[in-house]
């Protein structure tokens, strides 16, 4: 005979209520690649200056062809002329000289060569891309929509576009920045190695000349704008990164939330820099995990001190900033089993009972959108707010350890705007090094 405690009885109550809530007010989606009746369902978010798609994985197709529908409704009814994603600048505008500057594909291995790889090389942003150029052609340079990468590792690429910048337009300015870059040139290949040498008081920092040379090309900007603009753009950013990146790699050793915080916080910026480079009244769309697009204050992240790009765009933006998370249940996943390693298609294992992504499971339903903005589904975000499980794969997934892994605590209906569902997906399509057997011999865009 099966005992039930007083406990179980309120718990399973509310549970039957959120599922009951989330059948009540999940609006059926369309598959992704039916992408221009996938994208008319967001439509609704057209107002907002910034949407910020998520990803529960770093590895996961449905997602990235999920995105690309948004964005292109977006971009093509709304106004929406930047897409800024969780991947490095250099690689991103490789893509952004493709879809905007008409400069030639990127040959094999030029660009997303760091670890992980499939991230952004892969078939479903070959195909975005594609698209990306296609429309903008025949666009005045205003209206084309521009690919930027928020992130901050990219260290050695960073410094060799800013010195091949200045070779350019200002050689003896680029004699002064290998100098000052030549603090940091021996460990731009390997700056964890810097970071530790650092904080161990082994070697002094190379922080003032890092500083240096980011103010060397903003006291010369009027200089450098005059013969163009975007190159000066794309340099200063990429100086700023070496700023970034040289504190990053410390902050690692230095324990605590300093290293997330710093690296949001460039993403943050990053963003920022873009919009008003683009002009006043641009809208953008960011792409990148949903760890780094819901608010973080609603999460054990923010309960332990760390904050993100979700949240900042929130307090900047208020609601002209609509975050959108991204969740599955079961299928495959791109991933590596640590950090470096190659990339595997991985079985991703059912949710947990005590789960978001459980709940959404129980109402069985495929693919959906839930949005609990308004007055109108308020009883839904009510139900939302009691914390549960929510769980993240990034680019190493261990499905052994799970819980321990990939499990963190969560208020869904504070850390996001809306929901989109899918209940079973699949590995995204690798090019390059990664591709599996069958998979297109080209990485994107080359020949």
């Amino acid at each position: 005979m099966t005992t039930i405690s007083l406990q179980d009885k309120p718990k399973r109550e509310a549970s039957k209520r959120l599922v009951d809530a989330l059948r009540q007010y999940a609006e059926p989606l369309p598959a992704p690649e039916q992408q221009e009746a996938f994208g008319q369902f967001f439509d609704r978010f057209g107002d907002a200056q910034i949407v910020l798609l998520g990803e529960a994985t770093h590895g996961t197709s449905e997602f990235y062809n999920a995105r690309a529908a948004i964005t292109r409704q977006l971009i093509e009814h709304h106004g929406f002329t930047v897409v800024a994603v969780e991947a490095d600048w250099p690689d991103a505008a490789r893509i952004d000289g493709y879809v905007r500057h008409h400069e030639k594909r990127p040959r094999r291995g030029e660009g997303f060569v760091r670890f992980p790889t499939w991230m952004w090389r892969n078939a479903e942003l070959l195909a975005f891309a594609d698209w990306m150029r296609g429309h903008n052609e025949g666009q005045p340079d205003r209206a084309k929509a521009s690919f930027h990468g928020l992130d901050v590792y990219s260290l050695s690429e960073s410094i060799h576009s800013v010195l091949t910048y200045l070779d350019k337009v200002d050689p003896d300015e680029a004699t002064m920045a290998r100098w000052r870059y030549g603090c940091l040139t021996p460990w731009q290949d390997e700056p964890a190695k810097y970071g530790r040498a650092v904080v161990r008081g082994e070697r002094p920092d190379c922080a003032q000349q890092a500083v240096e040379q980011l103010h060397t090309l903003l006291d010369k900007r009027l200089g450098y704008l005059a013969s163009d603009g975007e190159a000066w753009f794309d340099a200063t950013q990429n100086a700023r990164i070496v700023r970034e990146a040289e504190r990053y790699y410390r902050a690692i050793y230095q324990g605590g939330a300093a290293s997330w915080n710093l690296r949001d916080r460039h993403m943050f910026s990053t963003l920022q820099a873009v919009i008003a480079h683009r002009g006043v009244g641009t809208k953008a769309v960011v792409w990148a995990h949903n760890s780094h697009i819901g608010d973080a204050s609603a999460t054990a992240m923010g309960w332990n001190g760390e904050f993100n790009i979700g949240q900042l765009c929130r307090v900047a933006y208020g609601d002209d900033a609509v975050l959108i998370g991204f969740g599955t249940d079961t299928g495959t996943v791109a991933a590596a089993s640590e950090w470096g390693a190659d990339m595997q298609v991985k079985t991703v294992r059912p949710a947990r009972s005590d789960s978001y992504e459980h709940a959404f499971r129980r109402t069985g339903l495929a693919r959906t959108l839930t949005d609990w903005r308004g007055r109108s589904r308020q009883s839904l975000a009510h139900i939302l707010r009691e914390p549960l499980l929510e769980r993240a794969i990034g680019v190493v997934y261990r499905p052994e350890t799970e819980f321990l892994s990939h499990y963190f605590e969560a208020v869904l209906a504070d850390q996001f705007d809306a929901f989109v569902w899918f209940e079973r997906s699949h590995a995204v399509t690798p090019l390059g090094h990664e591709k599996p057997h069958g998979a297109p011999e080209t990485y994107p865009f080359g020949l």
